[in-house]
């Protein structure tokens, strides 16, 4: 059943986009008429670690939903708030019960954090946040993003020019692909960037705005995370020109282009590791970590391949980041013109044992992008439980599965008992109910910041992990990507998403694109990609809107994208399902706005009146979705003057 509680996120109906350090803001929350009215509401905030209370004002009513304004100090710059409700008690008639002054009889208290409504004291991990830090490019937070791995993309006329390296196995575009052994990391089909510029034409198709490629230095594997010198292009795809050349016919199409790179480690054949390897007395030998005698050396996940950054060297920090010429910064320079970065395993950098320079390193990386392009992006790879690293002072937004990705292939799931489950040791995705997808999501998307999570990286899979098409049920890749680019964030396509192609772990994923002979798509979901993309430029709520989730049980799902102006209804369904939606929920006009057909719809939604007062029925045969534009979120009068965004008020 649907139920509207009081509300609150970190969208303009309700805080300001931006803050300075020392503000004082207003923020706002939401309680329907139907479950108070609250009798006094609160602003609870951390400063200076001390929890305080400020009284917040009652502003009005406007579509069924009475609102609340209180001013909060922004004392640091991650600011944590959460909402204290009174709510006095009535007997069974509906009458209130008569209460004495000062008596807490017949009171309850309520807490609103990023979590969700609770009846008792909540941790402040799950509090909402509102930081005073430089927010990310609008580009970004707009944006839609598609990932290549160049091996695997496509081959350009010059590709057959290109002698297989020595450490590589040769195969014809058609080969399968190995998804275990070392032939994972070593069979070579020879994509390259000119071949990823002779298909701009089909990501323009798709509505890509940002394209993301995986490593592109020379290195010793097709994935080319073990890099062997930052400072060109492997000539293997194409070299130095060819990426200029790409960046400038992909900037002519209106599409960003960003970069994948390694802060953690190098490649073991990397010039600065060999170097410190043959000479324990070399700078360079201190970029990373040996023994005592030299003889051994720390690496990612203990692969011999991948020596592990000693940030702690002053020398390496220079080279790395800071210098004119350093990696970070060359190639966002021109000729290159990079717009940002992706640092891989941004989650593990500077960290070993006792050893955490985490922080301290991505500070330095940010501030070095920032100087260079204030309006460059940079992202950064968290595999788990990635908010305690993102406040927003230097990663925009993270790549991370924990908050949506995860718990979206378990919703979804199939019968699939062979795929890796993120590297976890579950055979395979656990199938759970809406209710705790919802949960799952909420839990750990509260500890982003409203800007952070604008900019987190949606993915149905990527280069890293299964397919979706191998994970889900029949349908559920189309209605999990309706999820990725309606949800707070930015949509991720990995190459191939499109045709519905198959894989069974990170390596078996990232097969070849079927351009042309014998080897077919699964599904041609082109049309469905390229749709969205144009649903998320024209409805301001994809981009803008807050989010309030409306209904979650079973095998559907039910939110809102809302701004003042114009809202954006949500329905996602993994099998036969049905919900009612009434006036407690949305507005009468809202509700009305639901009986004309979905802009969108994969599957079979239906919307038909159910009985009176405008309530609306939705109905899905089968694993569907649908997406409706409805009115805008109606806000008091006093409020339109004083919003965060220019708001209007839709009649009720």
């Amino acid at each position: 059943m649907t139920t509207a509680l009081p509300h609150h996120d970190g969208s303009g109906l309700h805080a300001p986009h931006t803050a300075t350090l020392g503000d004082t803001v207003r923020l706002r929350v939401r309680i329907p008429q139907g479950w108070g009215p609250a009798s006094k509401v609160w602003v609870r905030s951390v400063q200076d670690g001390e929890p305080r209370y400020d009284a917040a004002i009652r502003r009005g009513s406007a579509g069924g939903w009475e609102w609340w304004e209180a001013a909060m100090l922004v004392a640091n710059p991650v600011a944590k708030y959460r909402f204290l409700l009174e709510e006095p008690q009535t007997h069974d008639d509906g009458a209130a019960a008569t209460v004495a002054s000062g008596s807490t009889v017949g009171r309850r208290y309520w807490n609103l954090n990023a979590q969700g409504l609770f009846n008792r004291d909540v941790s402040d991990s799950a509090d909402f946040r509102l930081t005073a830090f430089a927010p990310g490019p609008e580009w970004l937070r707009k944006g839609t993003m598609y990932q290549v791995f160049p091996d695997r993309f496509a081959r350009s006329a010059q590709a057959d020019d290109h002698p297989t390296p020595d450490w590589a196995i040769s195969c014809s575009w058609e080969e399968p692909v190995a998804g275990t052994g070392r032939e994972a990391s070593t069979q070579f089909y020879g994509g390259d960037l000119p071949g990823i510029t002779d298909k701009l034409p089909h990501l323009e198709e798709l509505g890509v705005t940002i394209l993301y490629l995986t490593p592109f230095f020379p290195a010793r594997s097709n994935h080319r995370y073990d890099a062997s010198t930052f400072d060109s292009v492997d000539p293997l795809l194409g070299g130095d020109q060819a990426l200029v050349d790409l960046v400038e016919a992909a900037h002519a199409r209106g599409i960003k282009v960003m970069g994948d790179l390694t802060a953690n480690h190098s490649g073991d054949a990397h010039e600065w590791f060999v170097k410190a390897l043959a000479d324990p007395g070399s700078e360079e030998a201190g970029y990373y970590y040996f023994s005592p005698d030299h003889s051994s050396y720390e690496s990612w996940w203990g692969v011999p391949s991948l020596p592990k950054f000693n940030w702690s060297s002053a020398a390496l920090r220079r080279r790395f980041i800071t210098d004119d010429d350093s990696v970070v910064a060359r190639w966002l320079k021109p000729p290159f013109n990079l717009d940002g970065w992706r640092i891989d395993v941004g989650n593990m950098t500077g960290r070993l044992g006792a050893v955490d320079l985490n922080h301290e390193v991505a500070r330095l990386i940010a501030a070095r992008v920032r100087e260079i392009n204030p309006n460059a992006a940079l992202l950064a790879e968290s595999t788990s439980d990635a908010a305690p690293d993102f406040t927003g002072e230097h990663w925009h937004g993270a790549m991370s599965y924990s908050n949506l990705t995860r718990p979206l292939w378990s919703w979804l799931a199939k019968d699939a008992p062979n795929v890796n489950f993120f590297g976890s040791p579950q055979a395979g995705p656990n199938r759970i109910p809406a209710e705790d997808f919802l949960a799952t999501h909420q839990d750990l998307a509260a500890g982003f910041s409203w800007g952070v999570l604008q900019n987190n990286m949606n993915a149905l899979n990527t280069h890293d992990t299964a397919r979706a098409a191998t994970v889900m049920i029949d349908g559920g890749p189309e209605v999990g990507a309706v999820l990725t680019f309606c949800l707070p964030g930015v949509p991720v396509m990995f190459a191939g998403d499109e045709f519905g192609l198959e894989g069974f772990n990170g390596e078996d994923s990232r097969t070849p694109m079927p351009w042309s002979g014998s080897r077919r798509e699964h599904k041609d979901l082109r049309s469905l990609y390229a749709r969205l993309a144009q649903l998320r430029r024209e409805l301001p709520g994809l981009t803008n809107g807050g989010v309030r989730w409306i209904h979650a049980e079973g095998h559907c799902l039910v939110f809102v994208r809302e701004t003042p102006e114009s809202s954006v209804l949500v329905f996602v369904a993994r099998d036969t399902a049905s919900v009612v939606l009434d006036r407690s929920v949305l507005s009468k006009a809202q509700l009305g706005a639901l009986l004309d057909s979905p802009l969108h719809q994969s599957g079979t939604v239906t919307s038909a009146p159910s009985g009176a007062d405008g309530v609306v029925s939705l109905r899905s045969e089968g694993v569907s979705a649908g997406i409706w534009a409805i009115p805008g979120t109606a806000i008091p009068p006093h409020q339109r003057s004083s919003a965060a965004v220019p708001a209007t008020c839709d009649a009720d």
